[in-house]
């Protein structure tokens, strides 16, 4: 079976772990989450980074920096991961869902607009598959009215948008060091703060309501419970694996880009037959590679071929149920106008296998398997 996954390793992950633990310091915050974080905030730009033990929870570091509030609206596509929306619902959030765009399905960022009220308080654009948002759009909309933006990079460490690292541009970014991403310490993921102004209350929050951090760098005599919080922090041996890879992130991002080009060229004839579509990257944006996805006619051509590949030992998967059809979703989120694409396209999307030092004749073998279920069906 050519699997849909295998977690990153480069293979120094182990000695990297061996030194945490002969450091003695495995608790977090040691040496490795310092480079991790020194390593963000240089291949960002941003002034601050902190690693989480998820994205989930940098996103639910961003709502308490962000003061949300009960009765508060979020705007965000529904087309997501469910953390980017229960983030806000623990602070008591409305989740407001606005369309997709079908060629990139990220958010529409000319339908955020017509969705703010007077109780919208920020902006969550999604960046699906290491492709970039319209952030210009996205950012002249929340200025105007005061709003916060809030990127969800899960999917876009190392990925731009006209220059800038995504993550880098709004308000706060989050990442995702999950198993399934392109870096990976398991779990995992890191907060990164783009605004001076909340650096301390961030480390606050993180260290579990204390000034911790403020005492080991000598701004304080003693730390002590200051404010709300919890434990963000995730251990040194997670970090340890995670800068294990990092050291080798232009290699790790280059062998998946030739799996993704392999893809991409191996399938253009079914394209140009009308068969599927191919991702699409827009020219201001420069992805990551983080996973190649084709769609197909609807769900019901889409569920066949993914038990054509299975029985030919090829596992694909798919994603996701939209949020505001999900029985959480119901409760807490309203749609915003029309679902012109959102269900009709996430029911025809099937990710194909792809991680690091995935063997070219996988690619190969799902590309022709792919062809010969549509050669079987004319």
């Amino acid at each position: 079976m050519i699997p849909f996954n295998v977690p990153p390793l480069y293979g120094t992950e182990e000695e990297k772990i061996h030194d945490a633990i002969q450091s003695h310091k495995i608790c977090g915050d040691g040496e490795f989450t310092k480079k991790c974080n020194q390593w963000i905030e240089v291949n960002t730009g941003c002034p601050k980074a902190l690693l989480t033990t998820s994205c989930t929870h940098a996103l639910e570091m961003a709502a308490l920096l962000c003061k949300i509030q009960p009765g508060d609206e979020i705007i965000m596509p529904s087309y997501t991961f469910v953390s980017t929306a229960n983030a806000f619902v623990l602070r008591g959030a409305k989740i407001v869902f606005v369309d997709i765009r079908p060629d990139t399905m990220n958010i529409d960022e000319n339908l955020i607009e017509s969705a703010i009220t007077e109780k919208t308080r920020a902006i969550v654009p999604v960046h699906y598959a290491g492709v970039a948002c319209e952030m210009d759009t996205i950012l002249s909309v929340a200025e105007k009215y005061g709003l916060y933006v809030i990127e969800d990079s899960a999917q876009g460490v190392m990925s731009s948008y006209k220059g800038k690292a995504l993550g880098g541009i709004g308000d706060f970014g989050c990442f995702s060091f999950h198993e399934t991403k392109n870096y990976s310490m398991g779990e995992g993921g890191a907060l990164l703060i783009n605004d001076e102004k909340y650096i301390d209350e961030a480390e606050i929050i993180r260290e579990k309501g204390t000034n911790r951090s403020q005492f080991w760098r000598g701004k304080v005599d003693k730390y002590r419970w200051v404010d709300f919080g919890s434990s963000y922090l995730p251990s040194e041996l997670n970090a340890a694996y995670l800068y294990a890879q990092l050291e080798h992130d232009k290699e790790i991002y280059n062998d998946r880009m030739d799996t993704w080009n392999r893809y991409n060229a191996g399938l253009q004839d079914l394209k140009e037959d009308g068969k599927i579509e191919l991702p699409f990257v827009p020219e201001e944006c420069v992805h990551n590679a983080h996973m190649y996805y084709i769609k197909v006619k609807n769900i019901e051509e889409r569920q066949n071929l993914i038990q054509y590949l299975k029985e030919n030992n090829v596992e694909t998967v798919f994603h996701y149920i939209p949020l505001h059809s999900s029985p959480a979703g119901l409760k807490w989120g309203r749609f915003h106008g029309k679902d012109c694409f959102t269900t009709k396209d996430s029911e025809r999307l099937l990710r194909l296998p792809m991680y690091f030092r995935m063997p070219p004749e996988y690619a190969e073998c799902t590309i022709n398997t792919i062809k010969k279920f549509f050669a079987r069906n004319r």
